[in-house]
């Protein structure tokens, strides 16, 4: 079964519908969804797939454990200061020093924990914008009157270089078939690297916190968003395939915005079958990084760009971000989360105002 959860307002290139198809057509595929934030990508990207006694590692990719979090500050938003607090981030040139809290790990890669990467990855301090339900916003612990930090990464160079060992020595997009040990060994290694990705998203949240002396860096809500995981429904197991799809069987998520526009706290309805117990996890992007700049490089002049003045309070190295993630570039949230209510797969709980967007 695929399914495609969309309106008639929002918008879904033909290509990416066209590699959803052709991802369901494979062996042991049961269901397949494209969530309002579906895009092209090598697969389709905000897409979801349920498999039975086999899995599609190619699928998800190689940003394995890639998700989000959103962390506590303990600071005030009556006493936050932006242009303070940017000066201070501006000083802090690398996420890389992190050898304290590595240390006693026995990761791959670890050298690249605590780093945020390229694309679309970020941190961004958030204020609290609208709340519809203030009942579950306190039970999550969320107050209205703090400052949060939201962390989007991954697994860095560990995801990629497991997904290309299994395609290179067990050709695994072609499937991994149950009970096989390429199927065992696979998943015991996206398991580590789910683990090496929340880590990665705590230390970053950490090192940012100490250097604008926030009070504390606990994690409040957090999901995955890349990953292959294990269901059981009645007496089957079955394997629910995301690829830039969170979970809706965890309870509440964040939904995130595009840079500049407001994220979302969300609580996904029971026993989403239908949609592969999965919700988008953000607004999905509109049109490819490789044209952006050459769209958006008029709107964005090298004068605008040089001054750091555009919409939102943005610390960045690499300058073709300016364009690849532009708001423009990526599709409405609103209308996506909107799409999702009309589903009555999603209730919202409250929007986040990004702040500071941190991309080094």
């Amino acid at each position: 079964m695929i399914k495609i959860v969309k309106s008639e307002k929002s918008w879904i290139e033909s290509n990416a519908v066209d590699q959803l198809k052709k991802i369901a057509a494979l062996k042991g595929i049961i269901n397949a969804v494209g969530l309002p934030d579906l895009h092209v990508g090598k697969t389709p990207v905000g897409a979801s797939y349920m498999t039975k006694d086999i899995i599609y590692p190619h699928i998800i990719g190689n940003d394995i454990g890639c998700g989000i979090g959103i962390f506590s500050t303990g600071l005030k938003k009556s006493k936050f200061k932006i242009d303070k607090t940017m000066k201070k981030l501006e000083k802090l040139s690398s996420l890389e020093n992190i050898n304290d809290f590595i240390k006693d790990t026995d990761f791959p890669f670890k050298e690249k924990l605590g780093t945020i990467g390229s694309g679309n990855h970020f941190a961004e301090f958030e204020e609290i914008n609208k709340v519809y339900d203030e009942k579950v916003l306190n039970e999550i612990e969320i107050k209205k009157n703090e400052i949060y930090l939201l962390v989007h990464s991954g697994s860095r160079r560990y995801g990629e270089y497991i997904l290309n060992k299994y395609i290179k020595e067990y050709s695994c997009q072609n499937g991994l078939e149950l009970g096989t040990d390429a199927f065992n060994e696979y998943m015991s290694e996206h398991n580590k690297a789910v683990e090496f990705a929340n880590l990665n998203r705590e230390i970053i949240a950490h090192k940012i916190l100490s250097c604008v002396n926030g009070k504390e860096s606990r994690k409040i809500l957090g999901s995955v968003h890349n990953s292959i995981t294990e269901k059981k429904i009645d007496d089957d197991i079955y394997y629910i395939h995301r690829k830039g799809a969170a979970p809706s069987d965890i309870g509440y998520i964040v939904v995130a915005g595009s840079r500049g526009s407001n994220s979302y706290i969300v609580k996904p309805m029971d026993n989403l079958f239908d949609y592969c117990f999965s919700i988008s996890h953000g607004s999905g992007r509109k049109w490819s990084r490789f044209g952006c700049k050459e769209k958006l490089e008029k709107v964005y002049s090298k004068k605008y760009v040089r001054q750091n003045n555009m919409k939102c309070n943005l610390i960045y190295s690499d300058k073709n971000l300016i364009y690849e993630e532009a708001p423009e570039a990526y599709k409405n949230i609103e209308r996506v989360i909107q799409d999702m209510v009309d589903e009555k797969m999603i209730k919202v709980v409250a929007n986040l105002k990004p702040l500071i967007t941190y991309k080094r």
